[in-house]
């Protein structure tokens, strides 16, 4: 009995969705469809359909999942502890002056390097 209710609820669950992919894409056929009319109006439109389609959505329980875990992500966002708009300015800097650093290390060894090949191929020294 319990597997009976399972596949129904499951069996539930994918017409809503169907339904719901279905609302999206006739908003989405009628936004180009209807081009001669108010940009406004179909942008209207096209929003309402996305928010039904949501809604609808949100009743299968793949949405309620999806839902749970958009509510976990924004508790965490809460628990960052963000940096001081000082530190940020600090450690930007250090990150471009070692930037800089690599950059001149780089164009020493390639500097060396083409010396040394060109050393090695007898174009001079």
């Amino acid at each position: 009995m319990n597997s009976n209710v399972e596949t129904t609820s499951m069996k539930l669950d994918t017409l809503k969705l169907g339904l719901a992919l279905l609302i999206a894409l006739a908003a989405l056929v009628g936004f180009y469809f209807y081009a001669d009319h108010s940009l406004l109006y179909r942008v209207l439109g096209l929003l309402a359909a996305a928010g039904i389609s949501i809604a609808i959505a949100l009743q299968t329980e793949k949405g309620r999942h999806i839902w749970g875990y958009f509510q976990d992500a924004q508790i965490e966002v809460r628990k960052v502890v963000w940096p001081t708009r000082q530190e940020t300015i600090q450690t930007t800097l250090i990150v471009v002056i070692m930037v800089v650093i690599v950059a001149i290390i780089l164009w020493l060894l390639d500097m060396f390097l083409g010396w040394s090949i060109g050393l090695l191929m007898g174009h001079g020294g």
